[in-house]
């Protein structure tokens, strides 16, 4: 088994890193605000575990919606920071490049309350992997943190705090904007496990 971690950059996939040590790591740019914050707090990361880290360009910001592309949300969104598709791009994305690498399992950063997203639910899940296992390298997807929070999944990670720190969760900046679903994500985790980022450095 040959494994491979989507490292978007934010708490989820770091934690999971952390946690599960995947071989190889793959870091997205598809046109979204915050791409290069996200690729520096992957880059991060990957040093920290001496694990190879790939980073893949392309431009799909004129497919997108919401906070991430920086344009209004399409009216089917369930929430500020939806683009259509978006897990499904990203899983095809990275296991056309993944293969090349001979990897066998592909891991997502996925949690419990990204199920508010039809794409972040164990059904999806399911059928994005069988999607892929019955095509040419029969790559399996998993979610290993899907019925964890992002806080139960940082403690048992035991990621420490001040590379936990480097996350960037922000979906509409490079520079966290200190509003977003997910800067308000960042700060209630930290909260939640007792890491204290005043006193971090």
């Amino acid at each position: 088994m040959k494994t491979g971690l989507l490292l978007s950059g934010g708490m989820d996939s770091v934690a999971l890193a952390w946690w599960k040590r995947p071989d190889m790591a793959f870091t997205l740019n598809y046109g979204q605000l915050a791409a290069q914050a996200e690729i520096d707090a992957a880059k991060i990361i990957c040093q920290e575990l001496k694990i190879p880290h790939q980073v893949i360009e392309i431009d799909c910001r004129q497919l997108g919606s919401g906070d991430m592309a920086g344009c209004k949300p399409d009216h089917l969104a369930p929430a500020s920071d939806w683009w259509p598709y978006r897990n499904q791009m990203l899983v095809t994305l990275a296991a056309m490049k993944a293969i090349a690498f001979g990897i066998t399992h592909l891991w997502l950063g996925t949690v419990k309350s990204d199920g508010l997203h039809k794409d972040g639910t164990p059904e999806f899940m399911s059928a994005i992997s069988h999607l892929l296992s019955m095509q040419e390298g029969g790559i399996v997807v998993e979610a290993p943190a899907i019925e964890l929070t992002t806080s139960e999944l940082v403690r048992k990670s035991g990621i420490p705090a001040n590379l936990l720190a480097w996350a960037h969760s922000c979906h509409k900046s490079h520079i966290a904007c200190g509003h977003c679903r997910g800067c308000n994500k960042y700060m209630e985790v930290f909260q939640e496990v007792g890491y204290d980022l005043d006193r971090l450095g």
